[in-house]
């Protein structure tokens, strides 16, 4: 069975996808812990619901002068809590910190992150501001991707991604559900994958056996 660990900052929103496949053994996995930089994150609340681990790390407790020791600091206390529960995949769902080079460095190919749209175009966006950018372009298409994080925004080696239609009369709101929908296939998906085996990264490109 696979452990997973999920970092988050928002409402956890995909996360209740997972739970739910878990819950209705579609996917062989469990979720170990969740931990959050915000305190109010519905993520938490919702990983409480369902007697999930739930941490709050505040990043002031880490602070330092220089800003890479304070997110270096801060990191190798998520890493110690995700160590503890023997997580064998990091998933980052609306986590909005960005990683230290040496958390990236120590799980390589075993950080997922979900993004809302067809990377590598928006990339570096987030949220509402990429569904916005995207209706404002004009675009007939857009997506959620999948991908390994690596060091830099968004340009990790790319596990799936699934194209969403816009509609004439789309808002923001209506294409950030679409699009969440596109994301929670996608993930459930790849962590089935994962758990099997079956997702290599060779020459920075992912295969999928």
């Amino acid at each position: 069975m696979l452990r997973l660990g999920v970092l988050a900052s928002t409402k956890g929103t995909d996360m209740q996808a997972i739970i739910d496949a878990i819950g209705s053994k579609n996917l062989d996995s469990v979720i170990s812990v969740v931990l959050s930089d915000k305190e109010d994150a519905y993520a938490l609340e919702r990983a409480k619901k369902y007697s999930i681990k739930a941490v709050f790390l505040n990043p002031k407790d880490f602070y330092a002068e220089d800003k890479e020791k304070s997110r270096e600091r801060f990191d190798k206390e998520v890493s110690k809590i995700l160590d503890e529960n023997k997580v064998d995949l990091i998933l980052l769902i609306g986590y909005m910190r960005f990683l230290s080079p040496w958390f990236v460095a120590k799980y390589k190919n075993k950080i997922m992150n979900i993004h809302p749209s067809l990377l590598p175009k928006y990339a570096g966006g987030m949220d509402r501001n990429i569904h916005s950018e995207v209706l404002k372009n004009k675009e007939k298409v857009t997506g959620a991707t999948l991908h390994f994080v690596d060091e830099g925004a968004d340009t990790g080696p790319i596990i799936l991604q699934k194209e969403v239609k816009i509609s004439k009369d789309e808002t923001v709101d209506s294409l950030k559900e679409k699009v969440q929908r596109a994301e929670q296939e996608i993930i459930l998906k790849a962590i089935d994958l994962y758990g099997k085996g079956k997702v290599k990264v060779v020459k920075n490109k992912v295969v999928i056996k």
